[in-house]
């Protein structure tokens, strides 16, 4: 068995140089690699259990999107959005040195993976969209807007602890020790002993931007454009992907199939042997493939 390996890479900015942190999991020679990428304020470590269980049949990759995790902050803030995202997941699957990847993201990980996809020659054989589609509704975006960028401090991980459970309740039902998981990885302590989360508040900056006049987001001409073989997972309570955005995207564009996640909002963590299977599934289908 190869052991986990925490990895950066190098990747550039209108304003210079910056640092992406990524977790790799299995044989670093296989040429099979699935890229999973989380959502906005969270971190790669959110796949660990995931790529813990597809380790012996992939090369996982679990990037920390810049400004969060392990990855450096931008100076410009305003840089934090899907064009600077996308440009630096180029620069990882270059370093990663494969001529295809299958992808999984996780809302803002899934709409960065359906921007790389409606490229062409994009190197995206199979893409997994974790409970986000072209359609992203106001009420998910003001439920999120509460709280991001927010810059909470705690005196102690127990309190964290109970932040990330209030404002991640859609996430389901987990264990303790997953709620844990959950937590230690995207906080840090500060310089004064202080709790503090692992992300740069900048981005809320563009985030709010995109909250235009309470409407919701729609990546339509985007979605229309992927061409790989495309699976949606939905969290059967989500208020971010709604069933109609689904149905219309198994008519459209790549024509995704959908699998629902019960007794779950936005959006499945993917850490249990129920929901990991619905993933190995699909990439296992020789079906799938482009």
């Amino acid at each position: 068995m190869f052991p986990m390996r925490q990895r950066t890479v190098q990747c550039s900015n209108l304003g210079g140089l910056h640092r992406m942190a990524y977790t790799e999991w299995g044989d670093p020679r296989n040429p099979q690699v699935l890229v999973c990428v989380h959502g906005l304020t969270r971190c790669g470590r959110d796949f660990d259990f995931l790529a813990a269980s597809l380790a012996p049949e992939y090369r996982v990759v679990c990037p920390d999107v810049v400004g969060r995790g392990c990855s450096d902050w931008l100076k410009n803030k305003a840089m934090y959005g899907l064009p600077q995202y996308v440009a630096d997941m180029v620069t990882l699957i270059a370093r990663l040195d494969v001529e295809q990847v299958d992808w999984l993201g996780t809302s803002m990980g899934g709409l960065i993976g359906m921007g790389l996809a409606a490229q062409e020659n994009t190197p995206i054989a199979r893409l997994i969209l974790n409970d986000v589609g072209p359609v992203v509704t106001a009420a998910s975006l003001a439920r999120i807007g509460e709280y991001v960028g927010r810059d909470p401090r705690f005196d102690t991980l127990e309190q964290a602890e109970q932040f990330v459970r209030a404002v991640s309740a859609t996430f389901g039902r987990h264990t303790d020790a997953q709620w844990r998981h959950l937590t230690e990885h995207v906080v840090r302590t500060a310089a004064d002993g202080k709790i503090e989360f692992r992300y740069d508040p900048g981005i809320a900056e563009s985030y709010r931007q995109a909250m235009v006049d309470g409407q919701d987001i729609e990546l339509w001409p985007i979605y229309d454009a992927i061409r790989c073989s495309t699976l949606v997972i939905r969290g059967a309570d989500s208020d971010l992907l709604l069933p109609g955005t689904v149905a219309q995207m198994a008519q459209r564009g790549p024509r995704a199939r959908s699998v629902d996640i019960p007794a779950v909002g936005h959006a499945p963590m993917l850490m249990d042997s129920t929901q990991v299977e619905v993933v190995r599934r699909f990439l296992s289908d020789v079906s799938s493939g482009c």
